[in-house]
């Protein structure tokens, strides 16, 4: 069991503050229009968690899979092996559903979203890079990405408000055209699932079509999509102030924070946005923040937003939050294993007890 930070008396003074929407909320929700979450769209969706409306509960986490012909065989055991664990409440993919080397075809997305319809538990997917924003790439088919993404959108996401899998009950950004951010919340714990994408949040140029520098339509995109991921994010936390959540929960493709990470700090420019958002909104919340990503494929625990942390510089972000706690899943070569994470009871039950704690389950041989 690798076990996350406490919450409690022990650990650290708790703050209490009147119910306040973070500053530049409002803007941030009239940037992507009056159809954006929270203004006309209902409020995060509860489904019904099993047992007491107190008990505890289980989710996993994967990403960065099915990599390459052979892992693409072993998918279906892998989601077995999922549906087998009947502690999970929900699974969830943080994205890249193919390794960056293969082609982004009709007939492929076609093969991975019949395998997530063979899920018995409720299935979030995060769109990843692989599967849209590097798809430009002449060994991946040299489409245009957001042809590709609007095909994923159309192959995954035609039921907006509904997971993959199992049928959970989510609530969505379609109106704003984008299915794929969804929120939900169980027992005081606040979730959001966020197209946030490697590959400088969808920034760098297309080379495979030729493209130096990013395009217009391809600016367009970006800013639209930053638009309403800040704005999910935004309402996310202040629901959770709202009902005095424990814990809220963001999902995303992206490591925005890989400690390997050895390229221009322009070449994560696009980020910075999120990154502000998150250090204004964590910091202003009474418990602790999960961030769980893919994309750099191997499984790292850390608290990149911390006073000390260097990444504050390499943004340049104002403020910090101490507490955001970053969760990097197992992926690629190294995709053996599913994250599983445990939910401590609501109420006096888990009084004493980490919110959160996780441990990484080997698939069988």
């Amino acid at each position: 069991m690798i076990p996350a930070q406490p919450v409690g008396p022990e650990s650290r003074p708790v703050r209490r503050r009147p119910f306040r929407v973070a500053a530049g909320t409002a803007a941030a929700l009239l940037s992507v229009g009056a159809a954006v979450v929270g203004l006309s769209s209902p409020a995060l969706a509860e489904p019904q968690a099993a047992g007491q409306p107190d008990a505890a509960f289980r989710f996993a986490v994967i990403g960065d899979t099915p990599y390459g012909a052979a892992a693409i065989q072993e998918f279906p055991q892998h989601f077995s092996a999922l549906n087998a664990d009947a502690s999970l409440d929900f699974v969830v993919h943080v994205g890249d559903i193919k390794n960056g080397s293969t082609v982004c075809s009709d007939e492929y997305f076609a093969q991975i979203k019949a395998d997530f319809d063979q899920f018995t538990h409720p299935l979030v997917y995060a769109p990843g890079d692989n599967e849209w924003t590097d798809c430009h790439r002449a060994n991946n088919g040299a489409y245009n990405p957001l042809e590709r993404l609007a095909k994923i959108r159309e192959v995954f996401f035609a039921a907006p408000g509904k997971t993959l899998g199992a049928t959970m009950p989510v609530a969505s950004q379609a109106d704003l055209g984008l299915p794929e951010n969804v929120t939900f919340s169980r027992n005081r714990i606040a979730f959001a699932a966020v197209n946030v994408p490697g590959s400088n949040n969808s920034m760098l140029p297309w080379t495979g079509l030729g493209k130096t520098a990013p395009t217009p339509e391809q600016t367009a995109e970006v800013q639209h999509r930053t638009d309403a991921v800040i704005a999910e994010l935004r309402q996310t936390f202040a629901e959770a102030r709202q009902r005095h959540d424990r814990t809220v929960v963001v999902l995303q493709q992206a490591d925005m924070f890989d400690p390997t990470y050895a390229v221009p700090w322009s070449d994560i420019s696009a980020f910075k946005p999120i990154v502000q958002t998150l250090v204004d909104e964590a910091s202003a919340f009474d418990g602790d923040v999960y961030l769980f990503d893919g994309d750099s494929h191997v499984y790292n625990a850390d608290r990149p937003l911390a006073a000390a942390s260097p990444w504050l510089a390499k943004y340049g972000v104002a403020g910090h939050a101490d507490n955001l706690q970053r969760i990097t899943v197992d992926g690629a070569a190294k995709a053996t294993d599913y994250l599983r994470v445990s939910v401590a009871p609501n109420g006096a039950a888990g009084a004493g007890k980490p919110v959160l704690s996780w441990e990484n389950i080997p698939f069988a041989k």
